[in-house]
């Protein structure tokens, strides 16, 4: 799949806003610790993968009925679903200059209808490489990889789910207006996007 950028401006990717809230302490202070730990931006983006994805639970996976979307809320908090998952990960990406993304797949959501799943993808070596830091548990291993994406689901075309090509710069509307509608995750769980 050729993945296509909403704006052909690669500044857009690793800019701040009130959602990938890059320049907030909570944001910097986890960077600076995770960038002391490491060599170099390659190393650091597994590093901030690995952190997001093991560090943080899963909200639906730890019971944790919060709802976070912003991303120093995900960090400060260490809660999120899928969505605001991907919006940490993009702040810690940004906080080093590395460009990140944020994009989507549609999924069967178990009950016979579909939900938008959150991804993000980070550009390295002149090229976007798509990673899921959701977080594993039983049947689903997602790793970082720039050699192949080895994401939680690849998407069933004969179950209508699909893999979005585009690659946003910040969230997308739809996506953000249900995590800032929903006063708990159970609430969300009933309101998740099924498309885009």
């Amino acid at each position: 799949m050729e993945l296509i950028q909403d704006t052909a401006d690669l500044s857009a990717y690793l800019a701040a806003d009130d959602v990938i809230d890059h320049h907030h302490p909570v944001v910097r202070a986890t960077a600076a610790r995770l960038a002391a730990e490491v060599s170099d931006s390659y190393d650091y983006a597994r590093a901030a993968y690995e952190f997001v994805r093991d560090a943080i639970p899963h909200s639906q996976d730890s019971g944790d009925l919060r709802v976070t979307w912003r991303a120093s809320d995900v960090l400060a908090l260490g809660t999120g679903i899928c969505y605001a998952k991907s919006h940490a990960l993009a702040a810690l990406l940004r906080a080093e200059d590395i460009p990140a993304a944020l994009c989507y797949q549609r999924l069967g959501d178990g009950e016979g209808g579909h939900a938008v799943h959150g991804l993000v993808a980070v550009r390295f070596r002149g090229a976007w490489h798509r990673q899921d830091p959701r977080g594993n548990k039983p049947g689903v291993d997602a790793r970082f990889s720039l050699d192949g994406e080895r994401l939680a689901w690849v998407p069933d075309p004969s179950s209508h789910e699909v893999d979005y090509p585009v690659l946003y710069a910040a969230p997308h509307p739809v996506v953000l207006a249900a995590l800032r509608a929903a006063p708990d995750r159970p609430h969300l769980w009933r309101t998740l996007p099924g498309t885009l």
